[in-house]
């Protein structure tokens, strides 16, 4: 029997959990990606000035067997840490950044980076996905893009589309912010979503990251919503001195400032499955919005598509 050409849309945990499955078991999947850099959420922001910052994905936590061996292995070959927070249960970051974890899981997997997938249709010939450079066939599909990004590809009324159209993904808007290194440096990290800043962390705390004062602050997903569309400098001109009045410092202290919006980020309403599929069962759609807000739920989301594909 022929090795069925299967194409993997998004290089985040999902995908890369997907991949890494398939290719254990023999298959050859392509990851396509429309970014340059492979992780999703699993994001680190290098600036020229050697500023850096974690401005996704801020820690990860295991629970199951299977994701607590990944991120031991990934201890083990240096792409994890444990960093030091005063939390109760373990948080580990990619070091040198959360990207880091993302490179070692993608090592040996083939990913096309600036791949934006413009069309996706079901033909005689397989799945057809339109890009900027032409159109490729696959005989299955695997989406691993948020779930209001699906009904855009199929169409609102493709099973598929109306499979996950409950889904709902709140926004966040992510401040990163250096400072001089002789500012106050209150505390490692605080969460506390009754307050616009509902994450407030040293990112520069993490280990393997460079020496300067770096900080990352969240918003949480009402502030985020009502100050969606702002431009990116207007939105720095408003998190900036909040995050500043929290640590103690003047907003003149600044060396560095930038913002990014992540339109589709926290799960607020999840499919409450591992993942949902097409009644022809050669294309997968998930995410850690089919499960929970959690690193660890992507990686089990992927997991399992990885499994029903090897099932047959």
């Amino acid at each position: 029997m022929r090795t069925p050409h299967i194409a993997i849309i998004g290089s985040g945990m999902t995908g890369l959990a997907c991949a890494q499955c398939l290719t254990a078991a023999g298959f050859a999947p392509v990851v396509l990606d429309k970014g340059r850099g492979i992780g999703g959420r699993l994001a680190t922001r290098r600036t020229p000035e050697g500023w850096q910052f974690d401005h996704g994905a801020q820690f990860i936590t295991a629970s199951s067997p299977g994701f607590q061996a990944l991120l031991e292995q990934a201890e083990r070959v240096g792409a994890a840490a444990r960093w030091a927070d005063g939390a109760e249960r373990p948080h580990l970051v990619g070091t040198p950044g959360m990207r880091g974890l993302a490179a070692e899981l993608g090592r040996g997997i083939e990913v096309r980076q600036g791949a934006e997938i413009h069309a996706l249709r079901q033909s005689t010939r397989g799945w057809e996905l339109t890009l900027a450079e032409g159109t490729q066939v696959f005989d299955r599909v695997v989406l691993t893009v948020p779930a209001p990004q699906i009904a855009p590809l199929l169409g609102p009324e493709h099973p598929l589309s109306r499979a996950v159209a409950e889904v709902r993904l709140d926004p966040c808007l992510t401040l990163m912010a250096a400072f001089d290194p002789d500012t106050p440096r209150p505390f490692i990290s605080q969460s506390d979503p009754e307050t616009p800043l509902a994450w407030i962390a040293q990112d520069s705390s993490k280990p393997g990251r460079p020496a300067p004062v770096c900080w990352v602050a969240q918003a949480s997903p009402d502030w985020s919503a009502a100050h969606l569309d702002l431009a990116p400098e207007a939105i720095v001109a408003r998190m900036l001195p909040m995050l500043c009045e929290r640590i103690g410092t003047r907003v003149d202290d600044t060396r560095y400032a930038a913002a990014h919006r992540w339109r589709y980020a926290r799960v607020a309403v999840p499919l409450g499955r591992p993942f949902a599929r097409d009644p022809s069962g050669t294309l997968h759609a998930r995410g850690d919005w089919c499960l929970a807000a959690r690193v660890e739920a992507a990686w089990t989301s992927g997991e399992a598509i990885a499994r029903d594909i090897i099932a047959g």
